[in-house]
């Protein structure tokens, strides 16, 4: 157990000179808009590292070595995680080797979980007792350390048997580019102006109604971020869409909104009255832009005939199909030049993706297109 920074600074250093180190993190975001880190598990293959967050002020020499480039760091279904790192210290990993995502690479199934990746590479069943475990509480029980440490260490026996697989393959420097991505887009912040842009359903409001949707929406993200409070626990995500569509002027019709919980009326009713107002009075000028519909049902045929290409590619490399092409690439493509082309690559569509099968949609998308005129 790490819970000095001196002690931090000296395994940081020790742990820089691996080619590898595992990393896990426990976190609770039950009610908060930021994860609270509880506790860090490192493996480097030998034994397992416990850090102690709530003990540690410094955290420089773990910057450092999550920046190190010479030291790939190996972590589980990580998007939480970045956040927690990203909280705790400003940093985030690379280069970044994700086992759940190596295992897509390899043909097995997308998005395994990790006591069923353990169970199937190493033969060993994990307890789950310690999953919904309280990581803040002091001391940690023995179940609780014993938990982490088994994940910090089965987490680089993980590592020790997908690594030279992905390498034998081919595919490390694909695997990366992904992980790389994925990290990038973790450091960026929901810009508030554009919040309503990702509520359900918005696509269907006018412009006036977006103008309210997209005040409220914008109150939203910033308070929550300032209150340190769950976007849901401040405002239901059900209860925007309704909000912009009737617009309430008294708490009465507010607290008859769909979802609207009593005490959001009780603590923001008001504030979200006058967020109301304030919509409504936006220039005309100023109102959004419909936003764009759902793709209708006669896309479909083209949206599979795209996503034959990915799966061809998936069979002949012995990769997980779901990892070829993503529902939001194919999508901005055929919405490029939907019904008759001529179509466009996306640019979400990036790195291998695009060299490996961007001229190849490009054909299908148009072919289609002419088949249909």
């Amino acid at each position: 157990m790490i819970d000095q920074d001196a002690e931090l600074a000296a395994w940081c250093e020790r742990w820089r000179q691996l080619p590898y180190v595992a990393v896990d993190t426990e976190f609770v975001r039950t009610e908060t808009f930021y994860p609270i880190a509880g506790l860090l598990q490192v493996g480097d293959g030998r034994q397992a590292y416990l850090i102690d967050p709530l003990k540690i002020s410094d955290w420089s020499p773990w910057v450092e070595l999550l920046r190190d480039p010479a030291v790939t760091k190996v972590l589980h279904s990580c998007s939480e995680d970045l956040e927690v790192f990203q909280h705790l210290c400003g940093a985030t990993p690379a280069p970044l080797f994700d086992t759940q995502l190596a295992a897509a690479y390899l043909g097995m199934d997308f998005s395994m979980g990790y006591s069923r990746l353990v169970l199937s590479l190493l033969g060993i069943d994990l307890p789950k007792d310690e999953t919904r475990s309280d990581w803040l509480q002091r001391p940690l029980s023995e179940a609780q350390i014993d938990y982490a440490a088994r994940d910090a260490v089965h987490l680089a026996e993980l590592y020790q048997v997908l690594a030279p697989r992905i390498d034998a393959a081919g595919l490390r420097d694909w695997l990366l580019e992904d992980t790389a991505e994925q990290v990038a887009v973790s450091t960026v912040e929901t810009d508030p102006e554009l919040a309503y842009q990702q509520t359900k359903q918005a696509w269907r409001l006018k412009p006036s109604q977006l103008a309210v949707l997209k005040v409220l929406a914008s109150w939203r993200e910033r308070e929550a971020r300032r209150r340190d409070q769950a976007r849901n626990r401040l405002l239901r995500e059900r209860a925007m869409y309704p909000l912009a569509q009737y617009q309430p002027d008294n708490l009465q019709a507010l607290s008859r909104i769909e979802d609207m919980h009593p005490r959001t009326v009780r603590h923001d009713g008001q504030t979200l009255l006058a967020l109301i107002r304030q919509g409504q009075a936006m220039p005309e000028d100023q109102w959004p832009e419909r936003l764009p519909e759902p793709l209708p049902a006669d896309a479909n045929r083209l949206l599979k005939a795209l996503r034959k290409v990915g799966q061809t590619h998936a069979e002949r490399l012995g990769i997980a199909p779901e990892l070829m092409l993503r529902k939001k690439v194919l999508e901005s493509l055929v919405r490029s030049g939907y019904p008759n082309g001529p179509y466009q690559l996306p640019p979400e569509l990036t790195g291998w993706r695009r060299r490996l099968m961007g001229d190849e949609l490009l054909a299908v998308a148009n072919a289609t297109a002419q088949e249909s005129a």
